[in-house]
């Protein structure tokens, strides 16, 4: 059997998406515009093996069972099933940064894992066919398999496509991530959504700010209009985050709160400088290159920052190792 390595990066969102649209697909409720960010990576190997008993995950050196591995089958049943093999895989995966806390380690993840899973059962797929397998078990997944700035639509009638907007060089940004914490969030991305849809008085809401402000921050990503896109990107996360604390779904921290305040402090002295927030703690800050040393000095005078990883926008996934058949 043949064994493929790919390596895959993280990606935040500019314009969120928060809730799933109902029925199969696993398709967002708003359409979001995301960056695909080097600096950060998974590194993931599939070998299908008529040996195994069953489908084994290693996960940043510990084996994983229980939902984790549940998921991983569910994507390499599809793949067996479209390849006409039997074969059980061994999925060995790791993460250069913190796993499951807020940093889209299930979007590069998935992604790393779509594009091996393909590769390895000698599947001629499409990049965006296998982009739309890894959406089915992690929408933002759909997002890392391309490079630099990525569309994802969704609402009602949107088959759930992610598209390249614009390569990595189409705006000078950087990104700095205020790392708050090592520890896994309490509460999944999945379980904030569905709570908040089922109990936000703000939902609905959401769903008419959510679209606009993907369509202003599209339109300044062409444009290549960093104040424009920073603005309403530190918009679209609070939004996000108001909409779900009003459920009673929290993931900022105190330390996420201190970092925005310095960001917004910068700003007034004449830094560019803004803030994004995924479901989790890590505050990360937008700037310029001619910002980056400055802002990261501060912020990391933060009270509670652990560490500042410094990323800019990057490749898509892609294949570092094919073993030969055996």
């Amino acid at each position: 059997m043949k064994s493929v390595t790919v390596v895959a990066h993280p990606n935040i969102a500019l314009a969120k998406y928060w809730g799933k649209r109902g029925g199969d697909g696993n398709v967002p409720a708003v359409p979001s515009l995301s960056v695909t960010l080097s600096g950060m990576s998974t590194t993931t190997t599939v070998t299908f093996d008529d040996g195994l008993a069953g489908d084994e995950l290693v996960l940043n050196g510990a084996i994983v069972g229980d939902r984790p591995l549940a998921r991983v089958t569910a994507l390499l049943d599809v793949v067996r099933r479209e390849a006409n093999i039997g074969a059980h895989a061994r999925v060995v995966s790791r993460n250069d940064f913190p796993t499951a806390s807020g940093l889209a380690s299930s979007a590069s993840g998935f992604a790393a894992l779509a594009l091996a899973a393909v590769r390895a059962a000698h599947l001629d797929w499409s990049r965006p066919r296998v982009s739309d397998l890894a959406r089915r078990s992690s929408a933002s997944a759909a997002r890392s398999l391309f490079g630099g700035f990525v569309e994802l639509d969704g609402g009602e009638g949107a088959p759930g496509l992610a598209l390249p907007v614009a390569g990595p060089d189409a705006i000078d940004l950087r990104v700095l991530v205020c790392v708050a914490t090592e520890d896994a969030k309490l509460i999944s991305s999945t379980e904030g959504m569905r709570v908040t849809q089922e109990t936000s008085p703000y939902y609905a809401a959401w769903l008419t700010e959510g679209p606009l402000l993907c369509a202003r921050i599209r339109d300044g990503v062409l444009a290549g209009d960093f104040r424009a896109v920073g603005e309403c990107a530190e918009r679209s996360a609070l939004a996000m985050h108001a909409c779900a604390m009003a459920a009673g779904v929290v993931y900022v921290s105190g330390t996420t709160l201190a970092a925005l305040a310095e960001v917004r402090a910068m700003r007034a002295l004449g830094i560019d400088a803004y803030a994004t927030i995924d479901a989790g703690p890590h505050l990360k800050c937008l700037v310029t290159s001619q910002s980056m040393h400055d802002a990261k000095t501060r912020l990391a005078r933060v009270p509670g920052v652990v560490r500042i990883l410094e990323t800019s926008p990057g490749p898509g996934a892609r294949v570092l190792e094919e073993g030969t058949d055996r």
